[in-house]
């Protein structure tokens, strides 16, 4: 800025020099021209360049950059160089704001940004699905104006932000989301969404897991506990006692059931891949089920065999036959005496192989169809329990099959029956 000064002060003492000289060699009027003339010029000198720096300056280009002398190339540096400066910190702005919500679509949590009126600012993808906004769409707008469920407008205007809130219902009526407003900043404030439809439903299951298996050892145990406190307290006679440790044996053996299929399910469970792959001849293994079915039904059911292919199948053969077998014991345990049981193999036309367990039993209402594979779910809780069920059996069936990448169907009829099956497919079969 001195050195700005410096160049007038020297220009001027220039000009007063001449015009000094001037008048010493003329006269007045002569010295006073030369003043005059050498300041209109330098006026109009600046006067170009100032005009020269103005359209620049409207229609403004880094890289056209006017040229200029004196003083006016020293402003149009300076101009440049703020311009260039500013143009990087716009650069690295844009480059934080894109990091920022390349961030925030990464993250599996729903971020919203709100003014202090809860105007939306910015949303990502997962806000956007969760809370059914768009911040294309809906920026600017009062976000309680979209989202009207009373629970959320009722936290939103609350002010009390300390801890996150669980909401049902938005969107849909399935699904749960855990919801916090963050205050940051001066005046902003920051939404995180997160979807815990499934953790909610798990801990859903679990309660309802513990629930059930209470109950089912309850009962057992509590008929125990009887029998024990009459054998200990009551004088009976041989053949009472040999009945109720009859009964007491079959109580113990149906409390032993259960806890080896909540094993097996547990087993299943803990990997989702199979972990071996045998090759199993499936004519061989139906003759197999077969024998067993006649000998757990005491040959008071007709067991039919149907193998129509040779294929064989590829898959772990301990679990495979569980499976079998937990569909045929369900059909022989609610078939009547005297009714049939089929078990069929087949390749279908689209290349996969069905294996299927049909009765003749009572069949099972539309309604239960959705849940009978849900754990110790049973159509009819006093029969079930009198043919010796546990209620984890199609649990285990559906587990198996999700590991083999196939498929259980149900199809049942009330009064005639119903037919299981587990679909396999292709790529599980290899021809004889």
């Amino acid at each position: 800025m001195a050195g700005f000064w410096i160049r007038i002060v020297l220009y001027m003492l220039a000009i007063a020099g001449v015009s000094w000289l001037f008048a010493a060699i003329g006269n007045a009027n002569s010295g006073w021209t030369v003043a005059v003339l050498f300041l209109g010029g330098w006026v109009i000198y600046h006067l170009f360049y100032l005009e020269k720096t103005m359209a620049w300056l409207e229609d403004f280009q880094l890289d056209r950059v006017p040229r200029g002398s004196g003083v006016w190339e020293l402003l149009v540096a300076k101009i440049y160089r703020l311009a260039k400066s500013g143009e990087r910190q716009r650069q690295q702005l844009a480059e934080t704001l894109k990091d920022f919500r390349s961030a925030t679509e990464a993250m599996p949590d729903g971020v919203v940004t709100l003014d202090e009126d809860n105007q939306i600012l910015y949303a990502n993808e997962q806000a956007e699905d969760q809370l059914g906004i768009s911040t294309e769409k809906d920026a600017g707008r009062n976000l309680i104006n979209i989202v009207r469920h009373p629970e959320f407008v009722s936290y939103l205007n609350s002010q009390s932000w300390d801890k996150a809130i669980v909401i049902r219902g938005i969107r849909s009526s399935n699904r749960v989301l855990q919801i916090q407003l963050i205050p940051y900043g001066t005046r902003q404030r920051l939404l995180m969404t997160r979807d815990i439809t499934q953790i909610d439903r798990l801990e859903t299951t679990r309660r309802d897991f513990v629930a059930n298996v209470s109950h089912e050892l309850k009962t057992p145990l509590t008929v125990l506990n009887g029998f024990l406190e009459t054998l200990r307290e009551l004088p009976l006679e041989e053949a009472q006692k040999t009945q109720y440790l009859g009964l007491m044996q079959v109580q113990a053996q149906r409390m032993q059931n259960i806890v080896e299929d909540l094993l097996v399910l547990s087993k299943l469970e803990s990997t989702s891949a199979v972990t071996q792959e045998d090759s199993i001849s499936m004519g061989a293994m139906l003759e197999r089920l077969a024998h067993d079915a006649r000998s757990l039904s005491r040959e008071q059911h007709q067991v039919v065999v149907e193998c129509e292919d040779s294929s064989i199948l590829i898959g772990a053969e301990d679990e495979l036959s569980s499976a079998f077998a937990n569909l045929i014991s369900n059909a022989i345990r609610y078939t009547p005496a005297g009714g049939t049981i089929g078990l069929r193999w087949a390749k279908n036309p689209d290349g996969s192989g069905s294996f299927s367990v049909t009765d003749t039993g009572p069949g099972i209402e539309s309604q239960h169809l959705p849940r009978l594979t849900e754990r110790f779910y049973r159509v009819d809780r006093s029969r079930s329990r009198e043919t010796g069920g546990t209620g984890l059996g199609l649990a285990i069936v559906k587990h198996v099959a999700t590991r083999h990448q196939a498929q259980l169907l149900i199809d049942s009829e009330v009064g005639k029956g119903s037919c299981f099956s587990l679909v396999f497919p292709e790529k599980r079969l290899r021809a004889q």
